[in-house]
C-alpha cells in the first residue's frame, strides 16, 4: 500500500484478519527499543481506539515492566467467533524468536480469495525424462 512518508502515529504494522465476507478486522503493532514505560502501553490503547483497532501488540526489546502487564490487561478481551484474545498484548522480540505469536484469530484465505477450478489434463501421454546426456532421443 502506498503511503507518504511521515510520523507513524504510533502504528508500526497492521495485521488485518477477517471474521467473515466484509467484516475486516485490524491489529495495530507498535515497536518500542530500549528502555520501556508504562505510558507506551497507555499511548498504544489510545491509538487502537483512535483506528478502531480489535487488538494492539507492543512488541520491544526488553521485558515489559509488572506495571504495564497491569495496565495491559485491564484493556480487557477482544471476543471473536473462534474464542476470546487479548485486547492488548506485551510481545518481546526473543518471544517472537521462540516461536510465541500474536494471541488472534485465524487467517482465513477462503474469507477473500476464491479456489481456482482445477485444471483439466490434455489426455497426452508425458514422455519420461532421458537425465543420460544423449541427445538422440
Amino acid at each position: 500500500m502506498e503511503q507518504k512518508k511521515g510520523a507513524d502515529k504510533g502504528i508500526d504494522g497492521r495485521i488485518d484478519f477477517h471474521e467473515g465476507p466484509g467484516q475486516t478486522r485490524q491489529i495495530i503493532l507498535s515497536v518500542k527499543a530500549g528502555r520501556l514505560h508504562s505510558s507506551y502501553v497507555r499511548d498504544l490503547r489510545g491509538v487502537m481506539d483512535r483506528e478502531r483497532a480489535e487488538i494492539g501488540v507492543l512488541i520491544s526489546l526488553e521485558e515489559p515492566t509488572g506495571l504495564m502487564r497491569k495496565e495491559a490487561a485491564s484493556a480487557g478481551f477482544y471476543t471473536s467467533p473462534w474464542r476470546k484474545h487479548p485486547r492488548l498484548q506485551l510481545v518481546t522480540v526473543e518471544d517472537l524468536l521462540t516461536g510465541k505469536t500474536i494471541d488472534r484469530p485465524p487467517v482465513q484465505a477462503s474469507v477473500t480469495f476464491k479456489r481456482a477450478p482445477k485444471a483439466k489434463g490434455t489426455g497426452a501421454t508425458p514422455r519420461p525424462l532421458d537425465f543420460t546426456g544423449d541427445d538422440d532421443a
